[in-house]
């Protein structure tokens, strides 16, 4: 098990910025490759970001594609997603998600990860 904890959620007005923070507690992250993915009201899961194991290749959603950015620190065991610009249609829960440390690449497929944060609510007003 690697239980995340999501934080950094909240309610910002269009063209602000967040940033939000996945703690791995109890086990270190780093020979995993995370993922950010979130979901809005009646939608199905979508891919946002992706980072492989250590950092070094990144993948973004063509919707957050310049205004989104993930890294990750290891020595702290927690992954990061700062949004900027944000748009009413990024309203979603965000979850953050780790891969089996058999793949030291990210995925943009939700099914590709193995444990999942609880998320946390992110509301962009117009």
């Amino acid at each position: 098990q690697v239980p995340l904890l999501e934080s950094g959620g909240g309610l910002v007005q269009a063209g602000g910025s967040l940033r939000l923070s996945c703690a791995a507690s109890g086990r270190t992250v780093i020979r995993y490759a995370m993922g950010w993915f979130r979901q809005a009201p009646a939608k199905e899961r979508e891919f946002v970001a992706a980072i492989s194991r250590y950092g070094s290749t990144t993948d973004y959603a063509d919707s957050v594609k310049g205004r989104f950015t993930i890294s990750r620190d290891d020595a702290k065991n927690t992954m990061y997603l700062q949004m900027n610009s944000l748009k009413p249609e990024d309203t979603a829960i965000y979850y953050c998600a780790v891969r089996n440390p058999s793949y030291g690449s990210g995925s943009s497929h939700a099914n590709d990860y193995t444990y999942w944060g609880q998320g946390t609510q992110v509301t962009v007003s117009s």
